[in-house]
């Protein structure tokens, strides 16, 4: 018993710090007064890394005192380090003070950064974390000998994507403009839209290695501050090593984890987001991506592009109604089809029930295997055609299900009938505006699919209104995932199933926007007013 108590012990001592080296742990986490101590730990932490760049330079009046620069190849704009910091350093700075090197001036610091330095963007750096986070990111670290503090000098420049147009999310008539993966970029395209001081920008870094920049985006005064409030709290809660892309962080501060449905709405076309925080949404911005996150998200949204409000709006309201139906059909077609052909062949005409039959005379396979068959095959083809590239992608689909469609006919496995459903299904799901909400169909499809050859239309009716109660019980960061259809709201249908012309669109929708759902003062002003006669 004493050994294992006197082990017990020495793993104690040996797993718990020292006060000494609690010490010398925060020793390593602030500059030393020596540019050489200091560079050497540089070097030893990122591994003598070739990219990153170390030059040594004397500063002053004949070059009394050591100073050093650090910067990431690559990641840092070399003529701007040239042209603005070297020649300022070196040729520019003619203080007497720094003759004596042996009592250094505590207000060298800010005299270089106040008179020497022509660049903008200048912080004061005093820590190991805050200097390699700046040095990783693109900023020049300027060191000087004999000083426990140094300068980041802002001089961000990297190879990237510039603003193309949109390919998720095309449109007939709109702006063709999409964001990049730069989160500078995405957040000034917002604001070319938006210039209202009262768009606020909020910033944070995630990931305790990748460092990601997360901006948060809102108008002040029209958001909830409920939300708001909430999305700092989901966002502070994330503790991860890295976060590469917004589905990242779309997992892990959406509602629902397990429901198919989207609760985050993500959009890469500059116009939906900055429409989005006009009517008092926040948006979520990460570095890295072109996709924008948008909360809170409502069932209606994904059913809405940007182009319905370009058009007219009678236009508008026949294409979103069509949208509906489509999302019906997707979902549906195939498990009504079994349902009809297996449990309820009265329901079908005479004449069809004969030719259906007629059709079906030599396929070893029941209704349903038949239907699985066929979507399977097709999600296959689908995602072999998004896989491969763009100039045979698309064709490949097409040409795969055209011939596997007809041999499979002509060698009796599936009857021509399935084959039309199938295929009306497939297109009525690329109707919808938003992959994730196609993706939702595509899943519970096959739900449908299994409940209708088990239990027919009884089956349907009951996965039907279980569905229902899902979507109702779901919530978008504490807004109500069907509103304004569930809870009914008469003033805010205005925009769902149809759209109203925009000049009797006068309020946000009112969940969403709490303190100030106004848009417009005087809706009857914007109201186009008849030709009178000449």
């Amino acid at each position: 018993m004493g050994f294992f108590s006197e082990k017990k012990n020495n793993q104690l001592k040996s797993t718990t710090p020292s006060t000494s080296q609690t010490k010398e742990s925060n020793e390593k986490q602030t500059l030393k007064t020596s540019l050489q101590d200091n560079i050497k730990t540089v070097k030893d932490t990122v591994g003598e890394s070739t990219d990153i760049i170390i030059r040594e330079i004397r500063i002053g009046k004949e070059g009394v005192l050591k100073a050093g620069l650090i910067y990431t190849d690559g990641l840092s704009y070399a003529p701007n380090i040239h042209d603005f910091i070297l020649e300022s350093l070196m040729l520019d700075i003619k203080d007497t003070d720094l003759e004596n090197k042996l009592i250094p001036n505590p207000k060298l610091i800010n005299m270089i950064k106040d008179f020497a330095m022509t660049v903008g963007e200048i912080k004061d750096v005093s820590k190991f974390d805050d200097l390699f986070l700046s040095l990783l990111s693109g900023d020049v670290i300027f060191l000087i000998d004999g000083y426990s503090e140094g300068l980041t000098i802002g001089n961000k420049h990297w190879a990237e994507r510039g603003v193309t147009e949109s390919t998720t999310q095309t449109v007939i008539r709109g702006p063709r403009e999409a964001f990049s993966e730069n989160v500078r970029i995405n957040t000034s395209l917002i604001r070319r839209k938006i210039k209202d001081p009262q768009l606020w920008l909020e910033s944070k870094i995630i990931g305790k290695r990748t460092k990601t920049n997360i901006a948060v985006m809102y108008i002040k005064g029209v958001a909830n501050e409920k939300v708001v409030e909430e999305v700092h709290l989901r966002l502070n809660r994330i503790d991860i090593d890295g976060i590469l892309e917004s589905g990242n962080i779309e997992e892990l501060i959406q509602d629902a984890q397990m429901s198919t449905f989207p609760t985050v709405y993500n959009s890469e076309r500059p116009d939906v987001v900055a429409s989005a925080i006009l009517e008092g949404r926040v948006a979520i911005l990460i570095d890295g991506t072109p996709f924008v996150l948008t909360v809170p998200a409502l069932f209606v949204e994904f059913f809405q592009s940007s182009e319905d409000y370009y058009q007219r709006a009678g236009l508008t309201s026949l294409v979103r109604i069509l949208r509906f139906i489509s999302f019906g059909i997707s979902l549906l077609a195939p498990a009504l089809f079994i349902a009809a052909t297996t449990f309820h062949q009265e329901m079908i005409p005479t004449s069809l029930v004969i030719n259906l039959a007629a059709q079906r005379e030599g396929v070893p396979f029941p209704a349903f295997i038949e239907a699985l068959i066929m979507e399977v095959t097709f999600e296959i083809l689908r995602e072999a055609g998004l896989r491969m590239p763009r100039a045979i992608g698309s064709a490949m689909s097409i040409v795969g299900a055209f011939v596997i469609g007809t041999a499979a006919v002509e060698a009796g496995m599936i009857s021509a009938a399935m084959v039309i459903v199938v295929s009306i299904t497939a297109i009525a799901s690329f109707v919808s505006p938003t992959y994730d909400m196609a993706m939702s169909v595509r899943i519970l499809r096959f739900v449908f699919m299994g409940l209708a050859a088990s239990f027919g239309l009884f089956g349907i009716t009951v996965g039907l209104i279980a569905l229902i109660l899902h979507l109702c019980s779901l919530r978008s960061f504490g807004i109500p995932y069907m509103y304004p259809l569930a809870p009914f709201n008469i003033s805010d249908q205005k925009d769902t199933l149809i759209r109203l012309p925009i000049w009797k669109m006068s309020t946000r929708p009112n969940l969403i926007s709490q303190e100030n759902i106004d848009r417009q003062q005087n809706p009857t002003s914007a109201k186009p007013e008849p030709e009178k006669e000449q």
